[in-house]
């Protein structure tokens, strides 16, 4: 897992230049309760949601196998979760597939060691009330849902079976995080026999947890490769978003789950050609990515320095922004704008892409367009040189925070302001 990280850091780095088909939620299995139990009251909320991106071989990250398929091979995806809960429920995903996907078995559990459970807490998950269910090219499969306590914090596995060819699956191919795969199914199995490490969720797209009272609704961190992972640590849950629900967590009264929608590489406005594994642009996702998580309440937006990589201008960009909070408040929704961090010294770097650096933060600080304004280029930037990443916060490329970066980032949201109703 380590050395997989490692590759996918080095490359990524070198390589960033800048209907819904829903299955009804009916009774799950005596051994998990009633569907009543397991479904009736609480407060269901997004805990865990990868943005998705189609299916496609990634030169540099050739160990994972989105891009050819799977035959008669369990995946076991590990989330870590922003909020806890007395049950759960699973999203499968087929969103870019191409033709039907079959599901033979899939299951939730607490994360032991690596790819083992912890022991009594696989739940197998079924749809509406079947252990199998197909997902029609295009669309999605919700599990009914399953007993299981979860705490905020924690982290779970997701195991599904496919047993026939899939083709391209449906992933998040940059993801920090070591998952696995097996052969056959073990969608139940409590150990982490016969699976392999491998560096991309597949085949799942969201996990909701029935919360208490306390939790009002979920935050989603729309953004790039600066929210999606960064530079940081695998395997330890350290991105800005990860920060944030930590101190969401730690604070007293009501509060919020946090969804990272960011994905590696992607832009606001247009595509990169030829690379789908970078995903649609921001403006092309919102309905999936953000408008249709589970109980979400408001958005922070932080996305554009590929764009500006790409040598997109301010005045395009500014449109974008509009487009995007014209349209996450037709939702009834709130939107946050975050300034877009520093790039000085890195390989986007040109007097032009940091004259609309600086044009696109002063909107975005001074418009009055957002519902409130998180200044992460502040937070982040270097004492006398605040078009560059101060050197405690930066991981190297000049581009990338750190750890630590990361921390600042989450420390710059104002909890006070996202938390306003």
């Amino acid at each position: 897992m380590t050395q997989s990280s490692s590759r996918f850091g080095a490359a990524l780095l070198a390589a960033l230049a800048v209907a819904t088909t829903v299955v009804a939620v009916r009774a799950a299995p005596s051994i998990v309760g009633t569907g009543a139990a397991a479904g009736g009251g609480g407060n269901w909320v997004a805990s865990w949601a990868p943005s998705p991106v189609a299916g496609s071989e990634i030169p540099w990250m050739p160990d994972c196998p989105a891009g050819k398929g799977l035959t008669n091979q369990t995946v076991r995806n590990v989330a870590f979760m922003s909020a806890g809960g007395s049950a759960v429920r699973v999203r499968v995903t087929n969103t870019f597939g191409a033709t039907a996907l079959r599901v033979g078995r899939a299951s939730v559990a607490v994360q032991g060691a690596d790819a083992a459970a912890v022991p009594g807490t696989v739940r197998e998950l079924t749809f509406g009330g079947k252990s199998s269910v197909t997902v029609a090219a295009g669309g999605r499969a919700l599990s009914d849902p399953v007993h299981l306590s979860v705490a905020a914090l924690s982290t779970l596995l997701v195991s599904v079976h496919v047993p026939e060819a899939t083709g391209p699956v449906t992933n998040h191919p940059f993801t920090a995080q070591g998952n696995f795969l097996a052969a056959g199914d073990r969608a139940l199995s409590p150990t982490g026999e016969g699976y392999s490490s491998i560096p991309c969720w597949m085949l799942v797209d969201g996990i909701d947890v029935r919360a208490s009272a306390r939790v009002t609704g979920t935050v989603v961190a729309l953004g790039d490769s600066i929210t999606d992972t960064s530079a940081t640590s695998g395997n330890a849950n350290k991105r800005y978003p990860d920060d944030l629900a930590r101190r969401l967590n730690a604070r007293r009264g009501p509060t919020l789950s946090v969804v990272n929608a960011g994905l590696g590489g992607n832009r606001l406005l247009a595509p990169r050609e030829g690379e789908p594994y970078w995903g649609v642009p921001a403006l092309a996702r919102l309905e999936r990515d953000v408008f249709a998580q589970t109980g979400v309440k408001s958005v922070i937006l932080f996305e554009g320095v590929n764009d500006i990589g790409y040598s997109a201008g301010a005045d395009e960009m500014i449109a974008g922004y509009q487009q995007v909070i014209a349209q996450t408040k037709a939702q009834g929704l709130r939107i946050y704008g975050a300034t877009i961090t520093p790039f000085g010294g890195s390989f986007i770097e040109t007097p032009e892409r940091l004259a609309t650096w600086r044009a696109v933060n002063e909107w975005i600080r001074t418009s009055g367009e957002f519902d409130g304004v998180f200044d992460f280029a502040k937070a982040l930037g270097a004492p006398g040189n605040p078009e560059a990443l101060a050197p405690e916060y930066d991981s190297g490329d000049h581009l990338h925070p750190n750890d630590a970066g990361c921390q600042a980032m989450a420390d710059a949201v104002n909890l006070d302001a996202l938390l306003r109703r």
